[in-house]
């Protein structure tokens, strides 16, 4: 099955799409957990279908939790065509991509996930480790998520099927839809709660030169109680990962191809500033299309003040810091060749950011104030998504230490 012939794996893709990588978020919860929960940091490990939770104070690692134990009865349940199709969207993602995302309910106990090539939904247990709950969307990949500030609705990217899903976190049952650009990635929640923020990519597969049969490349904008779209916003490049300034008035974002980022003003419906951040040399010697899924730079956060950015140079193995408003670079943190950084998140108290090095099984912590690394911590194989969260201390027994 994984050996299809080339025009058959083609035209699977450019029908059903493929997979894509990171995105990011704006500030974090305030500091100071409940008693009884934990602030943490929650790492996607996408190859090895995993999900380590870090404590974000002292940056221990404090165990994982299995999301593909029932891998072997999916894949035995799929029909020929579906398993087809399956091969090919694990082939366009480089391997198994079995975590895509990963949120925790707001009393700690339960764990949400997209399962990327999976193209599902799943609800864990925390303290037991058991399915709640596994939903499949439409299409065959699913894609980045967001989970609403109250816990109730599980939004996902349906990647292929060019829609985001909404489902209930109680039963799993989907609720609704609302249509995207081609390729929905990030999902982002107004801080009120009261939009969702999608972004689209384009299709992945398609060479740089062949941009404008990628597909609509945008911003929509829903309401997220009607999920009715209020607005788009439409860009010549895929939009990836964004952080939303808390007045809904601005939009920083990473594009495909871009070695830095944008400053897009969501009022006027204009990009007021772009900004490139320098190549490494190992970044500098990469074709376009020898990008990871069309990404240069891939991963952004802010810190709790709103007066920094933490930036992945996905192709240039550092992590970047930049104030705001003037967007200049406090300093770099720079990672062995090849070590991907992937993905950045700003932990609960606002001060460290988060960044995966996916090639290296690590996640590195950077201090905002200071620019600097401040740890490095092991997690599992292959590590994308990471969101910010509280975990319930009397379900910490339940996960798989290292």
């Amino acid at each position: 099955m994984a050996r299809l012939p080339a025009l058959l794996a083609l035209a699977l893709t450019l029908a059903l799409g493929t997979v894509t990588a990171s995105a990011a978020e704006g500030p974090s919860p305030a500091p100071g957990a409940p008693p009884g929960l934990r602030d943490v940091v929650v790492v996607g490990n996408s190859a090895d279908g995993t999900v380590s939770f870090l404590d974000s104070r002292t940056f221990e690692n404090l165990g994982a939790l299995d999301v593909a134990a029932d891998l072997d009865e999916i894949l035995a349940g799929m029909d020929p065509i579906r398993r087809a199709a399956y091969e090919v969207v694990r082939q366009q993602a480089g391997g198994d991509k079995f975590v895509d995302d990963a949120h925790l309910s707001p009393d700690g106990r339960t764990l949400y996930a997209s399962r990327g090539n999976l193209g599902d939904a799943a609800a864990y247990d925390i303290a037991t480790g058991r399915q709640l709950w596994r939903t499949h969307l439409d299409g065959l990949k699913a894609d980045h998520a967001a989970l609403s500030p109250d816990g109730r609705t599980f939004v996902v990217s349906a990647i292929t099927a060019a829609k985001a899903q909404t489902l209930d976190t109680a039963t799993g049952r989907i609720t609704g839809s609302f249509a995207t650009g081609t390729y929905p990635h990030e999902n982002v929640h107004s801080p009120d709660g009261g939009r969702i923020y999608n972004m689209s990519i384009g299709v992945t597969s398609l060479p740089k030169a062949l941009n404008g049969l990628k597909g609509s490349k945008q911003v929509t904008v829903a309401d997220a109680a009607t999920l009715k779209v209020l607005r788009t916003h439409t860009f010549d490049r895929g939009v990836r990962p964004a952080v939303i300034t808390p007045d809904e008035r601005t939009i920083y974002a990473q594009l495909s191809y871009l070695n830095g980022f944008i400053e897009y003003d969501l009022v006027a419906g204009r990009t007021v500033r772009t900004v490139e951040m320098p190549f490494s040399a190992a970044g500098a010697a990469l074709k376009p299309d020898d990008y990871p899924q069309n990404s240069a730079h891939h991963g952004m956060a802010m810190n709790g003040a709103g007066d920094k950015l933490c930036m992945a140079g996905t192709i240039d193995d550092y992590t970047a810091v930049v104030a705001r408003p003037g967007l200049t670079t406090d300093g770099f943190v720079h990672y062995p060749p090849g070590a991907l950084p992937y993905w950045t998140v700003t932990a609960p108290g606002g001060d460290h950011c988060f960044v995966t090095l996916s090639h290296r099984d690590e996640v590195s912590v950077v201090d905002y104030r200071t620019a600097k690394e401040v740890a490095r911590v092991a997690v599992g194989d292959y590590p994308q998504r990471e969101r910010a969260g509280r975990v319930a201390e009397d379900a910490l027994p339940g996960l798989t230490r290292r």
